[in-house]
């Protein structure tokens, strides 16, 4: 207990990188995600197949793998750069990492959405003369997102957990690399690694409810 009252600060600090990288990655991830759907849901065969492609290879590969990518072949062969501060440039490599992950996944919870909506709205929006784009975003997307707000949350809550990981992409600044150093300056301590479990349960028990509860508050009546 008094390594946990005496690292208390420095470990909130890493656990407030963690709120922050979810914070962007799932602004992130839900635009992209939309963008994705569309693109798997689209009458054009080429964009069909550009998503299905993205979205099966990106799942099937371990998180670690694409944060590492992130870091080695975003920054530093291509150069990517948000910053010249390392620390500001490897949050943000990471963020995108993290989204572009998680998207995947927030595109496969909407696509499951998009097929609770009956075929007949969709053919009725073609008859009053509505583009797919317009009855996508005007007809179908609403009523998807209404749909699958509980499965994004649980979405959501693997990502809050998935920020732990950040390290593989060479973020030394979360909660589990501050957890870590202090672990290798005191040796294994029971209060320290329930101190960040209780963290994050803090985080993430709230937005299952919260999650659980708007569906229920909006759900689509058939």
């Amino acid at each position: 207990m008094d390594e946990l009252i005496q690292y208390g600060p420095f470990l909130a600090e890493g656990f407030l990188e963690n709120i922050k990288l979810a914070l962007v990655a799932g602004v992130i991830s839900l635009i992209f995600g939309t963008v994705l759907v569309s693109m798997r849901v689209s009458p054009t065969p080429v964009l069909r197949a550009a998503g299905t492609i993205y979205v099966n290879v990106v799942r099937n590969t371990p998180l670690t793998l694409v944060l590492a990518f992130s870091a080695l072949g975003l920054s530093d062969t291509l150069g990517l750069t948000f910053s010249t501060v390392p620390r500001v440039n490897s949050f943000w490599v990471v963020g995108l990492g993290l989204a572009a992950y998680t998207s995947a996944f927030v595109c496969e919870a909407l696509r499951s959405g998009i097929n609770t909506v009956p075929l007949g709205q969709a053919e009725a929006a073609r008859s009053i003369g509505l583009t797919f784009m317009q009855s996508l975003t005007l007809i179908i997307l609403p009523q998807a997102f209404r749909s699958v707000i509980a499965p994004l949350g649980s979405v959501m809550i693997a990502m809050i957990k998935n920020t732990t990981v950040a390290t593989a992409g060479g973020y030394l600044a979360d909660a589990a690399a501050n957890m870590k150093e202090v672990f290798d300056t005191t040796g294994a301590s029971i209060p320290i690694f329930l101190g960040i479990v209780l963290a994050f349960m803090a985080v993430t028990l709230p937005v299952g409810y919260f999650t659980g509860w708007l569906a229920r508050r909006l759900a689509v009546v058939r």
